[in-house]
């Protein structure tokens, strides 16, 4: 399995707990779910606005809204990442191997997001068996793509 692979899914996996939390924080501030997720994904429209322009294909001009603090406008940008290194490694590193990094990337950021109660998350300190249940995740994988 090619390092660069592994470390892009692990990337990846990191974006969702991040996410969440930038888009519930901003569904506080704007008193609706549905509103607070319209704006999320404007902001990831704008990375893949990026993409279309870098490749030449026209698109349409977007406004963006709102008043809120600017690292709320990332969670957009957090969930197109996600998605967009999801279908490039599927076909590369298989469903499990991927899902399985992208998850473990997840629970690595999300035992720090808790420990130190970031970005609207209560705080649960980390302890002894949180880090084992990430390690013990990481060998699952591994056993999965090798065996």
């Amino acid at each position: 399995m090619d390092v660069y692979y592994v470390i892009l899914a692990l990337i990846a996996g990191a974006c969702a707990p991040t996410q969440a939390g930038i888009n519930s924080q901003l569904g506080s501030i704007t008193g609706d779910p549905s509103i607070a997720a319209m704006i999320s994904f404007m902001v990831g429209a704008i990375g893949l606005t990026t993409y279309v322009v870098v490749t030449g294909v026209p698109w349409p001009s977007i406004r963006i809204f709102g008043e809120v603090p600017w690292w709320m406008w990332t969670g957009g940008l957090l969930g197109a990442f996600l998605v967009f290194v999801s279908i490039v490694l599927a076909p590369k590193l298989g469903a499990t191997a991927t899902l399985g990094l992208i998850v473990a990337g997840q629970m690595i950021v999300s035992v720090v997001l808790d420990h130190f109660g970031l970005i609207g998350y209560e705080e649960h300190p980390t302890n002894i068996w949180r880090i084992l249940g990430v390690i013990l995740l990481l060998v699952g994988v591994v056993l999965i793509k090798k065996f």
